[in-house]
């Protein structure tokens, strides 16, 4: 019988990439989210019955290990960029991942690989940065041998990032940001999910690895590349660490204010982020310890920027017949 592995929140941005690789590779894949009817969708990925979505909530123990039970391995994808309600940073990216760590060294679960980010770390400023690395350490203690995979800012076809940026070019002359200084090393989403499936399969050993693409830009510096790809002309304006602090407080007591309707777009947490460099550190394991080489910026955001132009896909239409009339 073919090998199982359960990929929580594998509908997921990221988790969805390494569904679809697991089940080329012949697995068996169980996809625990939070909602199955919204993740119908990756059962496309397999063979009749090869990728299922199953509910579980990983807050829960009897809820993982439901999910976890007959598993080969298992592959943590689940975070929060913004707490809401119960889902949050402790609770998700904390507790959560130690629980299924836990749960998977109970069951005699073979492999684990955690998806974590760049910046992980018990004495930043941020929660979310904090409960990161608290994540990491409670899956290390029950799985010493887990792969531990630290992305930078990811890029591809249902990234939020590009996408929010690129569709806030059409509201206006003037594209905001915060930190446009702060260096990025963006990281295709499925190279992310390559590095997860060598895990999976014991290709590699276990441990920390720290994922970068080729390109190391600045926050400016990418939304500049952005806006060619898009092919707007706006003005980047760069707001201030403390005017942002302000702002994102201000949005806070809205959310409060509207008992959660008010969704702010940006938070003070996701400020003190903004305000750290985003790349690989120095003598960090990488793609290159994986045997991987990771896939270009400009090599990727052509094929699915493409409907922010002004003329979507038609403008390249209509540069050619402009050459032509000329």
């Amino acid at each position: 019988m073919s090998k199982l592995v359960t990929i929580f929140g594998g509908s997921g941005f990221v988790g969805r990439y390494i569904a679809r690789r697991m089940a080329q590779n012949g697995w068996r894949v169980r996809v625990a989210v939070r909602n199955t009817n919204e993740a119908m969708f990756v059962r496309t990925y397999g063979a009749v019955g090869q990728v299922e979505p199953v509910f579980c909530n990983i807050r829960d123990d009897a809820s993982v290990a439901a999910v976890t039970h007959g598993a080969d391995a298992v592959v943590n994808c689940v975070g929060v960029l913004a707490e809401l309600r119960k889902n949050t940073f402790a609770a998700v990216q904390a507790e959560g991942a130690t629980r299924i760590a836990r749960i998977a060294a109970e069951m005699g679960v073979a492999r684990m690989v955690q998806i974590s980010a760049i910046g992980a770390s018990d004495t930043s400023v941020s929660a979310y940065a904090r409960t990161k690395a608290a994540g990491e350490q409670g899956v290390l203690d029950h799985m010493p041998d887990a792969m531990i995979l630290r992305p930078s800012i990811i890029f591809g076809a249902e990234d939020q990032f590009f996408n929010r940026f690129a569709g806030m070019t059409r509201l206006g002359p003037v594209l905001p940001v915060i930190g446009a200084d702060t260096q990025f090393q963006p990281v295709y989403v499925d190279d992310v999910a390559a590095a997860a499936v060598k895990g999976v399969l014991g290709e590699v050993p276990g441990g920390i690895y720290e994922l970068g693409g080729p390109d190391v830009a600045t926050f400016r510096e990418l939304m500049q590349t952005m806006l060619a790809v898009v092919r707007r002309r706006r003005m980047i304006l760069n707001m201030p660490f403390w005017a942002a602090r302000i702002m994102a407080g201000a949005f806070n007591i809205l959310r409060i204010v509207s008992l959660g309707l008010v969704t702010p777009p940006v938070t003070r947490d996701q400020v003190e982020n903004l305000a750290l460099d985003n790349v690989v550190s120095d003598g960090a394991k990488g793609f290159a310890d994986l045997g991987i080489v990771p896939t270009a910026m400009m090599a990727v955001l052509p094929d699915y920027l493409w409907r922010f132009r002004p003329s979507g896909q038609y403008d390249a239409i209509k540069e050619s017949a402009k050459n032509l009339r000329s």
